[in-house]
């Protein structure tokens, strides 16, 4: 290899480094163990290895998708905003032609792994690339953006469900709900961040409609509605004492996120969004797992 082609290696390699921590790349694991938790719902213990690959492959090219296209469409408000103007593209570490470079490769990614699953996966990945893009539209003319956010997110587990099964059921949507009122709950916390940037650049959201006090108020409901849906599942899975304890332990993370934040003190935001957060999700999974597993071990 020439000096001049480790050169350009080496350029590439950067700027991807810099698009991974631009999209918080890290930050999959929101999503990634309920669309794990509802394949081994699906498959009644461990699924394929050559679905929960295809799987894998699917949240990662949909979910950076989804955030690299977000970043540029929302670019200039991002540049406007003090909180987001350090983000790479309005700083001008990328240029936007780098970014969409990166979100038609993640996004052949999401459907080639679709293709690879089942004939009902393929068919209905258009669907959730308009689910996901379209959530960047949304905060320009409605205060749900919160909601569409948490479904682009949510359709996660629904997705696992047909990858393993080839079709749907009333289970994975139970959990795509609660999901989507999770994420949505939380999302709307950490809107409360830009409640005056909203209000003065003309974008919707529940802090600027509802003040801060109000959004979290709607964040509080929505997250209570989650765990009543966890509640219900398994009325419709076999789940039993194991699962019931990881919803006792996501309700009681849900309420110290609450917690850390105060219509007067939003300082500990960021710990109650990223850290809390990510235990919720791989609390659940967790425990969803050694019940199944429990109850695998008791029927042998």
């Amino acid at each position: 290899m020439t000096a001049q082609s480790m050169t350009q290696a080496v350029g590439v390699w950067g700027r991807l480094r810099i698009i991974l921590e631009m999209i918080k790349f890290e930050h999959t694991v929101f999503a990634l163990p309920f669309a794990l938790m509802a394949a081994l719902l699906a498959a009644g213990g461990l699924p394929p290895a050559r679905a929960t690959f295809w799987i894998l492959m699917a949240m990662v090219g949909a979910r950076s998708s989804a955030m690299a296209f977000n970043r540029v469409v929302d670019c200039e408000f991002d540049r406007r905003n003090p909180r987001t103007a350090v983000r790479a593209l309005p700083a001008g570490q990328l240029t936007p032609a780098q970014v969409w470079l990166f979100v038609l490769a993640t996004t052949a990614l999401f459907l080639a792994a679709s293709w690879q699953l089942n004939p009902l996966t393929l068919a209905l990945s258009p669907v959730a690339l308009a689910v996901i893009w379209g959530y960047s539209f949304t905060k320009r003319f409605t205060s749900f953006c919160h909601v569409v956010l948490g479904l682009a997110i949510g359709i996660a587990p629904s997705g696992a469900w047909i990858a393993v099964r080839g079709s749907l059921d009333w289970a994975p949507v139970l959990l795509t709900a609660a999901v989507m009122l999770w994420v949505g709950g939380f999302d709307v916390i950490y809107a409360c961040q830009d409640v005056e940037f909203d209000r003065g650049h003309g974008l919707r959201s529940m802090p600027a409609r509802l003040g801060v006090a109000g959004a979290l108020r709607v964040s509080r409901l929505m997250h209570g509605l989650t765990v009543v849906l966890l509640l219900a599942l398994p009325r419709l899975v076999p789940l039993g004492a194991v699962y019931l304890l990881g919803v006792g332990v996501v309700a009681a993370l849900l309420a110290y996120e609450h917690s850390l934040v105060k219509p007067d003190d939003l300082s500990k935001v960021n710990a109650a969004f990223f850290t809390v957060n990510g235990w919720v999700s791989i609390a659940l999974f967790l425990f969803t797992a050694a019940d199944v597993a429990l109850r695998s071990a008791l029927a042998n």
